[in-house]
């Protein structure tokens, strides 16, 4: 059957991400014996003439569209990106009748609620390789599912989640706009923060891919699509069975060095892991800390402490590799003494940039909705579609947005509102730089060392 897969992300900050989620379906249907055609909405400068050609050109039988985001997660400067994937829904119907599937982490984390929104037929929730491929195969024979959202209380395995199918075209396109080359090592997550979803999207056990076959993928990304730097998508990449050390062991082995990039938890880390990694390329790390003091990140559900972050900078910087801190205020427990010893403690912090967030993006089904619906912050009937964030009670927003300003002020490698500095990255990929490009921010004449915080509250 023919399947055209369609990625509706048009976010293009603060650098374009390739649909990887996208090409790992396509990589599952094309094994299962279907033509598949890849289309990327900002590739094809998000374009609705082209979608047009490329469904009465190629005819397909049903039609994926992937959603990376719901919105930008940012407060002060809120972004919707629903819109887009209706309008692209409505010029679908204006050309075919063939089935019309939703799919991709966005749609996963509200499926009815978005499924209604924008008007498709059916959506999958949670694993696309293996639910779309059966979707199709029974598509193909005449069978339709009769509920809207297709589920499964299954995970696949590991060993069972396919490479990516990178097209090539698209990647070259993400590759000369800045981005980076992506792939990933593993689903699932161990970890119990209150905010997030990926427990609910990808489960709460590790399940690595085999090293093997993810050093193939990169050799893949270097050999035939020329990336110069890859970036490991992992909600974590250090998790705590450390099936990571197993990944950059096989990258050593094989004689694979690339430049890379990956989010680590600020815990569990050594010496000789870190060198390890960096005998593999490892060049830069984007830590979760995510908030700044103990108080903060114990309500958060965090296991480490603020000085465990320290610790964690201090080892990176050691060994030469550039670091990120990703903070948000306003938190569960969040009180204005917490806030002002959270901006000494961030600024506290030498060698790296942090970028720094005012609330907290409520998603459905996490205990921060719970907790947020027992405060009376949102009502039980929300459906979190219109983003909602969480700011703790006890602080204005008002107040919270002044002090955090005033508190970062100055300060170049303190970064807020956390897309400040947006305009100017793009304007670095559009030169030929490649990559995030953070590190540039990190203050050149700072010698690494650590500093004990005190009063983290």
């Amino acid at each position: 059957m023919k399947v055209l897969l369609i990625g509706a992300n048009v976010a293009s900050t603060p650098y374009y991400v390739y649909p990887l989620g996208l090409s790992m379906v396509a990589a599952a249907l094309r094994k299962a014996g279907h033509v598949v055609n890849q289309f990327d909405f900002l590739r094809n400068g998000m374009s609705l003439e082209a979608l047009d050609n490329e469904l009465r050109s190629f005819e397909p039988g049903i039609i994926g569209i992937s959603m990376r985001n719901i919105d930008n997660v940012n407060l002060m400067n809120e972004q919707r990106y629903i819109v887009a994937v209706k309008d692209v829904v409505r010029n679908i119907r204006d050309v075919t009748k063939s089935p019309v599937v939703l799919g991709g982490s966005a749609f996963s984390i509200m499926p009815e609620t978005i499924l209604r929104e924008v008007g498709a037929d059916y959506g999958i929730v949670g694993e696309g390789e293996s639910l779309m491929v059966d979707l199709v195969n029974k598509t193909a024979l005449g069978k339709f599912p009769e509920k809207g959202c297709i589920r499964s209380s299954n995970y696949m395995a590991g060993q069972d989640i396919p490479a990516a199918c990178y097209d090539r075209d698209i990647m070259q396109f993400y590759l000369k706009s800045g981005s980076i080359a992506s792939l990933q090592t593993k689903r699932g997550c161990t970890h119990k923060c209150i905010y997030c979803s990926y427990p609910v999207l990808e489960g709460s056990e590790i399940r690595p891919r085999n090293p093997g076959a993810v050093v193939d993928d990169i050799e893949i990304l270097t050999n035939d699509h020329n990336a110069k730097y890859i970036f490991f998508t992992d909600s974590v990449f250090n998790d705590d069975e450390e099936s990571y050390l197993e990944v950059v062991t096989e990258m050593k082995k094989r004689n694979v060095y690339i430049p890379w990039t990956a989010f680590f938890k600020p815990e569990g880390l050594n010496d000789k892991h870190v060198e390890l990694m960096k005998q593999t390329g490892l060049k830069g790390v984007e830590i979760g800390a995510d908030a700044s003091t103990d108080t903060t990140l114990m309500r958060l559900g965090k296991r480490f402490r603020f000085n465990d972050i320290v610790d964690c900078n201090d080892l990176f910087v050691r060994h030469g590799i550039a670091t990120a801190h990703f903070y948000m205020f306003g938190g569960p427990g969040e009180t204005k003494e917490t806030v002002i010893q959270g901006i000494e403690n961030i600024k506290s912090i030498d060698k790296t940039v942090s970028f720094i967030f005012m609330g907290i993006r409520i998603l459905p089904d996490t205990i921060l909705h719970g907790i947020a619906i027992r405060e009376g912050i949102i009502s039980p009937e929300n459906t979190l579609l219109e983003s909602a964030y969480y700011i703790a009670p006890e602080l204005e927003k008002e107040w919270l947005e002044k002090t955090l300003t005033e508190g970062f002020s100055g300060i170049r490698h303190c970064v807020f509102p956390p897309d400040a500095m947006d305009g100017s990255l793009q304007f670095l990929h559009k030169l030929g730089y490649s990559g995030s490009l953070w590190d540039m921010l990190i203050p050149a004449d700072k010698k690494p060392g650590r500093r004990r915080v005190h009063g983290t509250n």
